[in-house]
């Protein structure tokens, strides 16, 4: 493994911490579990490191890393992943999410429909790297976008209505 390559992922690991720390919570909704799987992730990261063969890949190439991982950790610990108030007074301090309502909304969406949203919206990637890291064809990453966009907004405006009523 060249040195470069070295520094660059731990460069990569330091500017991004926040963001992997966010898409890991996505899955568990729980902060050890969530640190579990960010420290599994960049172990197996720095493990695969030599596999990257372009750096400019090292966002969509970690954040596949850090799917898996998340995934892999669910199926292993039989998790069933359960949101309400609690789940919601537990977000850790330096989430980004300033929207209270949309965070909502998103974790009424089943995981395979907020995995999408997160990954393209909040992780501002593109769908191609989104199909890739959620190992799904482009046209399918497509279509699971734009249907957790219509049942977002269809449980926002819902959300209005409630509020205004």
């Amino acid at each position: 493994m060249t040195e470069p390559l070295e520094a660059a992922f731990i460069t990569f690991i330091q500017s991004q911490q926040q963001s992997i720390y966010r898409l890991a919570f996505s899955y568990t909704k729980n902060e050890q579990d969530t640190l579990d799987i960010v420290q599994d992730s960049i172990q197996k990261g720095w493990l695969a490191l030599e596999k990257l063969t372009d750096t400019a890949q090292m966002k969509s190439w970690f954040y596949t890393i850090l799917v898996r991982t998340a995934i892999d950790f669910l199926r292993k610990h039989n998790r069933v992943l359960l949101v309400g108030d609690e789940v919601l007074q537990q977000l850790p301090e330096h989430d980004t999410y300033e929207n209270l309502d949309l965070h909502q909304a998103l974790q009424q969406l089943p995981i395979q429909l907020q995995e999408v949203i997160i990954l393209r919206y909040f992780e501002d990637l593109k769908i191609d790297e989104v199909a890739h890291i959620l190992t799904l064809p482009v046209s399918t990453a497509k279509s699971r976008l734009y249907k957790a966009l219509k049942l977002l907004k269809i449980e926002l405006e819902q959300e209005e209505i409630i509020r205004h009523a």
